[in-house]
């Protein structure tokens, strides 16, 4: 395990179990019909390509960047895009993959931004969600995970972007988080 981890919260054969519960659940709700998949950058990618291997419905992909956190473990409550869509969304089916759920702030920011452009559907699939951190109300359609108020890295997730690469969701240590 690495230095900086406290423990495993999450392993990698519960992730991959559950994704591929998620794959079915999505294929089947979407059946005979084609997903335009957008990808939440940086924290989705390993979760949203593991989410794709395992869909039976044609999906085309296309990713938003967003910041509210820059490199601190608390959002700002500001969100910004930095890359937003290069597809038409009108007239989709459009399915927001995110990492992670916290205050909610970040995914109502985008879930209005991608309903003002009118798509035919809008589902939000997230790999986890901490409900006791929400300050505004939020629909997560599809969800890995719901999980207390800890501070998670790996599968995707980041510190500082650092630990992206770990194969489970992990507790970060508080003395890294705070410098110490």
């Amino acid at each position: 395990m690495h230095p900086d981890i406290e423990r495993v919260l999450i392993a990698r054969y519960e992730i991959q179990d559950r994704v591929k519960i998620l794959g079915a659940e999505i294929s089947k709700n979407y059946s005979g019909r084609e997903i335009l998949a957008v990808g939440v950058l940086k924290g989705s990618v390993v979760f949203l390509a593991d989410l794709l291997r395992v869909l039976t419905v044609p999906v085309e992909l296309d990713f938003i960047a967003v910041s509210s956190y820059g490199a601190s473990s608390t959002s700002s409550g500001v969100v910004r895009i930095i890359k937003d869509l290069d597809r038409v969304v009108t007239g989709r089916e459009v399915l927001l993959v995110e990492d992670i759920v916290d205050t909610g702030l970040t995914l109502k920011y985008l879930a209005e931004h991608i309903r003002a452009q009118k798509p035919a559907g809008f589902k939000v699939c997230a790999l986890l969600d901490k409900p006791s951190r929400r300050s505004v109300p939020v629909e997560i359609n599809y969800l890995g995970f719901a999980i207390e108020d800890e501070f998670v890295v790996g599968y995707g997730l980041d510190y500082a972007g650092r630990y992206r690469n770990l194969p489970d969701v992990c507790v970060l240590r508080r003395d890294v988080r705070e410098g110490k």
